[in-house]
């Protein structure tokens, strides 16, 4: 597996890229506002206990301030870790924050800079809804041809509403990180992303209410693993 060299200074973002709340300046408010509005470590720990056994590598897309990691880390001591995100900001965050061991990458969803099959999963929390429809499926194909033979995507992000109280407090996410990016994750349209994408035997795993609308757990296996999608 390779990667290109982590500089947080002198890498650029890529065009378009929104910060994890939208501004710069709140970045280091991340964690907190995270843990308060979107019951994160129920979600991620729901991810990391879905990841199943034999894990030997996993890529976490849009990595963040490293809370997923860490909780990998956790639960697969002696798996290659990796995180990539293209805000250096909050790469800087998430090294004071992750195992000396857990590489992190400044790079694009859209463009990892990795071998094809280097991963056996790939995981990804809260990023998708940052993105366009057609940034979404680059990323999704990228995740795809990122994995191994029989290995999986995992993501948690905001879905569907279980109804209109949870339609409503979303809202509030859309008005932050704005309506073009999070009308497909608010449709509902994630698991066919997912499929158009290149994966098969997509599920929803788990749902969850927060107090800004549901969120949600998919998985799915590659195509060349799983057959055809359905």
């Amino acid at each position: 597996m390779t990667t290109r060299p982590m500089n947080t200074e002198n890498h650029t973002t890529p065009a378009g890229f929104i910060p994890a709340l939208r501004f710069h300046a709140l970045t280091r408010l991340y964690d907190p506002v995270v843990r308060l509005t979107t019951r994160e470590l129920t979600i991620k720990r729901r991810l990391v206990a879905g990841l199943g056994q034999g894990v030997q590598s996993v890529l976490d897309l849009g990595s963040g301030t490293g809370t997923l990691l860490s909780l990998v880390r956790s639960a697969y001591p002696g798996a290659k870790l990796v995180g990539l995100d293209a805000d250096p900001r909050i790469i800087a965050l998430a090294r004071a924050k992750v195992a000396s061991d857990v590489e992190l990458v400044h790079g694009d969803a859209t463009n990892p800079p990795f071998d094809p099959g280097s991963f056996d999963r790939v995981v990804s929390s809260l990023v998708l809804h940052h993105l366009t429809r057609e940034q979404k499926l680059r990323a999704l194909s990228a995740a795809s041809a990122l994995l191994k033979y029989d290995g999986e995507l995992h993501i948690a992000d905001w879905s569907f509403p279980h109804d209109v109280v949870m339609r409503g407090m979303f809202l509030v996410v859309q008005l932050l990180d704005g309506f073009e990016t999070t009308r497909d994750n608010v449709r509902g349209d994630l698991p066919d992303l997912i499929r158009e994408a290149g994966f098969g035997d997509v599920v929803e795993t788990y749902r969850q209410r927060t107090p800004f609308g549901s969120m949600a757990i998919y998985r799915a296996r590659s195509r060349a693993a799983g057959g055809e999608a359905r």
